[in-house]
């Protein structure tokens, strides 16, 4: 099923996963599959790497188990350091599998490994995309403005350059304070980008998920995020209780909003995502 058909039906609710790392066994992530599917998200959503390397056959693999599994998949696919040729290989793998949904990305820079200079923009990679099937294509969304930007009315124009070229939903990178979604989303739609946006919340359940959250995707942090976590960042189990608490109260906020949905990166745990997922079920479709 091609996802941009659920936002004229309902308020779209769904996960995130990611591969294990290589030292562990892929096995361990098809448990937590087996985990969500319970949850009946509307979508599953399997990272995938930017950099070329093995773990890009997990996440294909890991996107045909979702499938399986009753759930509809949807796969990253970053272009920073592949080529054409690349790209139309992993394209033809992914409809192989039956795979509809493709969350197009430019990809985090490495400085490791030199950029391919035929996408050099999310946009260049939606273009393409378009031309080799018919896929259902989401954009990714910054809501704090993306860190390469200058500003955040300069990443709004490169935003509706990507919906032009064929972006059909956006999911928003995370965020702990929900006015800075409310604005970006007012300010997409005073620009003409009409296509529906899923918040994307992350419950923070430990300190050091914490500190990489501000070092790689420079999100705020209210001073009511932070009173929590510092109160409890030595008790570990507080403090996921804490964290799963926040992440509902903002979730419920953005559904009285008016999110068109909301996107949850699980950081494949399963215990976190069915917190959430029963807390907010009786309120997810009102």
């Amino acid at each position: 099923m091609k996802i941009k058909e659920l936002f004229n039906q309902k308020t779209v609710f769904s996960f995130e996963v990611f591969p294990p790392k290589k030292t562990y066994s892929i096995d361990t992530i098809y448990q937590t599959i087996d985990e969500l599917r319970d949850l009946r998200p509307d979508f599953i959503s399997v990272t995938f790497s930017a950099g070329g390397s093995n773990n890009n056959s997990f996440a294909l693999d890991l996107a045909s188990k979702v499938k399986e599994s009753g759930i509809t998949p949807m796969i990253h696919l970053p272009c920073i350091n592949y080529t054409k040729e690349e790209i139309s290989q992993t394209l033809s793998d992914i409809q192989s599998r039956g795979i509809e949904n493709i969350l197009a990305l430019r990809g985090d820079i490495n400085p490791d490994i030199p950029p391919k200079k035929d996408f050099l923009h999310a946009s260049d990679l939606i273009e393409y995309i378009k031309s080799k099937g018919e896929f259902d294509i989401a954009g990714a969304c910054y809501p704090e403005c993306h860190p390469d930007s200058e500003s955040l009315e300069k990443d709004i124009e490169n935003l509706k350059i990507k919906v032009d070229a064929g972006a059909d939903h956006l999911i928003s990178q995370l965020f702990f304070e929900n006015s800075y979604f409310y604005e970006f989303r007012e300010k997409a739609l005073k620009s003409g980008i009409n296509v529906p946006i899923e918040a994307g919340i992350m419950p923070v359940v430990n300190k050091r998920q914490i500190e990489r959250m501000v070092t790689t995707c420079g999100a705020s942090l209210p001073q009511k995020f932070v009173k929590i976590m510092q109160r409890y960042e030595h008790n570990p189990d507080a403090l996921r209780d804490a964290g799963i608490a926040y992440a509902i109260d903002q979730i419920v906020d953005l559904l009285a909003g008016g999110a068109d949905g909301i996107h949850l990166y699980t950081m494949n745990n399963s215990y976190v995502a069915r917190k959430i997922s029963e807390a907010v079920k009786g309120i997810i479709n009102v």
